[in-house]
């Protein structure tokens, strides 16, 4: 009965991790604000779920791996390259802001909660973390200009990996310390953990760069490698595995001509299955006598964080910036902690309560309330702040292309021309390397894949054209899409002109039907290797849209859209077509000397 149990309630947890993830992204909030308050639920609250009971010994162990492959996934994406090519802000923010935030945090706790100065340190080290699984739906649903919102993506994006390394530094630091020769302690910790997570870094490299395994297994090696090089360093010095997996991932992440992106698919895949868990079963191990420990002085220390520490470290990192004041009270106020900040926190408390260092149980739930308190306050108010500083984008006029073939280049371009902003999204390399060369804004992968909903930048686009050869990658594009941008604002080819009503998705699953004419991508290549260009007409009082139809009455003409008075983009579809009126200029493709029935296919 105990096993029945045990499966029963490993399934349950499986649930409702689901459930979590799934209502996070259809309410656009950050996933784990919703796992931490579901562990909160069913542990300390209702009493449903006993972590301790439940995994008994292997309950460390396994809280441990865990960490250590959220770490390697994180430090699987810092790739040097991107550091160097982002703004100087965004560098400034992540080294010197991140210093400034440390500072103030540690001494605040230690102050403010009587926190010894050690475990101060170590507190405020992980505070430090935003992280991109919290940052990117804030920004999808506050809207900030552009400059902002790429400052904040590309913040969360490094110092994920960056704070994750430094908390556990840190940490083996403060180890060390209580350790004879403590020096000496934190040195082999250092040179172990780098030495053998480079090894290991550049022995996959090495593996992958000769296609030594099948592709199939590469990703299952490289977790076992992981498993086994965080395993192993503990061994030969403990608490250096943490710090090898970390090193083992940046260097893997920065390896030449090693294709990492199945190995980064498979590993973000496996992430959401350990945060899910892990964070349900932390939570749910805090207990309310924790959180009356904290007392006012966690309500105080939160404030401090709020409304001293972030926007003394904006500040002092964007002085020599041309960020306006408003600008920078803007990304002030924004900084929601993350995945980083509660795993670590979760991890090493545990490890030091066995230590028996006074007051490292209430590292958990202090570190809880810091993500709740910034994850809520920032999702309700940072939209309104944003509009009061006069730094939101008014409404998102920029258009997201699935495809970046000659079609969806050649409209892509059409559109960029009205200053609006253009993203074009592909696996085909081909096709991504003639986008950029042509002057377009790319993004090399699915845009449907969980990397796409990190670190695909959506700020600002507001319709999305699925214009690919494959009918049915349109139709799922479409059916991802049309939640976050609405059925009227999703456009997609037509792939089914004659199969009959059975044989047609419905509009409202994948979207409206681009162009005037029900064309398929076939015939639109076509056309356009025959000749055919895309022309802009100015439509007035004295030429009519009549007229213009009546000039091109000879010729093929396919209207694509419409650029209004107020140079906004509007597409045409099968169901609907925009009202032209003077001052609009139409955009159509025209092919010259064919009759205008031959566009449908």
């Amino acid at each position: 009965m105990h096993e029945e149990m045990i499966g029963l309630t490993l399934a349950a947890l499986g649930v409702v991790g689901l459930m979590c993830q799934w209502l996070a992204w259809r309410l656009k909030l950050p996933a784990i604000l919703l796992l931490l308050i579901a562990g909160l639920a069913i542990g300390p609250f209702t009493g449903l779920f006993e972590p301790n009971a439940l995994f008994g010994e292997l309950l460390f162990p396994l809280i441990s791996l865990a960490v250590a492959v959220i770490l390697f996934e994180g430090s699987l994406t810092l790739n040097f390259k991107e550091i160097k090519e982002v703004s100087r802000t965004v560098q400034s923010i992540v080294t010197l802001g991140a210093l400034v935030t440390w500072v103030i945090t540690s001494c605040a706790t230690h102050y403010i909660l009587g926190f010894d100065w050690p475990l101060a340190w170590l507190f405020g080290s992980m505070t430090v973390v935003t992280g991109p699984t919290v940052i990117v739906p804030l920004l999808r649903t506050v809207r900030p200009k552009a400059k902002l919102a790429n400052i904040l993506r590309w913040e969360g994006i490094l110092i994920d990996p960056i704070g994750a390394l430094f908390v556990v530094i840190v940490y083996e630091f403060i180890v060390s310390n209580s350790k004879a020769h403590s020096f000496e302690v934190f040195g082999i910790i250092i040179v172990v953990g780098f030495l053998i997570g480079a090894a290991a870094g550049q022995f996959i490299a090495v593996v992958l760069r000769r296609q030594m395994l099948p592709e199939y297994l590469q990703p299952f090696a490289v977790l076992a490698v992981v498993l086994g090089v965080f395993a192993g360093s503990n061994a030969i010095e403990s608490e250096a595995g943490l710090l090898a997996v970390t090193v083992m991932g940046m260097w893997l992440a920065n390896a030449k001509e090693v294709d990492i992106k199945h190995i980064l698919h498979f590993k973000e895949n496996l992430t959401i299955l350990l945060i899910s868990g892990l964070f349900l079963l932390l939570a749910s191990r805090i207990t309310v006598d924790d959180f009356h420990a904290l007392g006012w002085g966690a309500a105080l220390l939160f404030v401090v964080i709020q409304l001293i520490a972030r926007p003394a470290s904006i500040f002092i990192s964007t002085l020599r910036s041309n960020l306006s004041f408003k600008e920078k009270a803007f990304l002030a106020w924004v900084a929601p902690r993350g995945i980083v900040a509660a795993a670590i926190s979760s991890l090493f408390a545990i490890k030091l309560t066995q230590a028996n260092v006074e007051g490292a149980q209430l590292l958990v739930p202090l570190t809880f309330m810091v993500i709740i308190g910034t994850v809520v306050l920032q999702s309700i108010s940072a939209r309104p702040i944003a509009l009061m500083l006069d730094v939101a984008e008014p409404s998102p006029r920029g258009v997201m292309i699935v495809g970046a073939n000659d079609v969806a280049r050649a409209v892509g371009l059409a559109i960029k021309k009205y200053d609006c902003r253009v993203v074009v999204t592909d696996s085909n390399w081909d096709y991504i390397k003639q986008a950029r060369m042509s002057g377009l804004e790319t993004y090399y992968g699915n845009p449907m894949s969980s990397h796409a909903d990190e670190y695909l930048d959506l700020i600002g686009i507001g319709k999305v054209m699925a214009m690919t050869p494959d009918k049915h990658l349109n139709v799922t594009a479409g059916m991802r899409f049309i939640n976050e941008f609405g059925e009227q604002n999703v456009y997609c080819l037509n792939g089914n002109t004659n199969g009959g009503d059975k044989h047609i998705t419905a509009e409202q699953h994948h979207g409206k039907i681009l162009f005037s004419e029900p064309v398929s991508y076939k015939k639109l290549a076509s056309l356009i290797n025959q000749g055919a260009e895309i022309k802009h007409t100015k439509i007035s009082e004295a030429f009519s849209f009549e007229d213009y139809q009546n000039q091109y009455k000879s010729a093929l003409l396919l209207p694509l859209f419409i650029v209004d008075a107020r140079n906004k983009v509007r597409m045409f579809s099968t169901s609907n077509q925009p009202e032209i009126v003077a001052g609009s200029t139409v955009v159509a493709l025209v092919k010259e000397n064919e009759s205008k029935e031959s566009a449908a296919s």
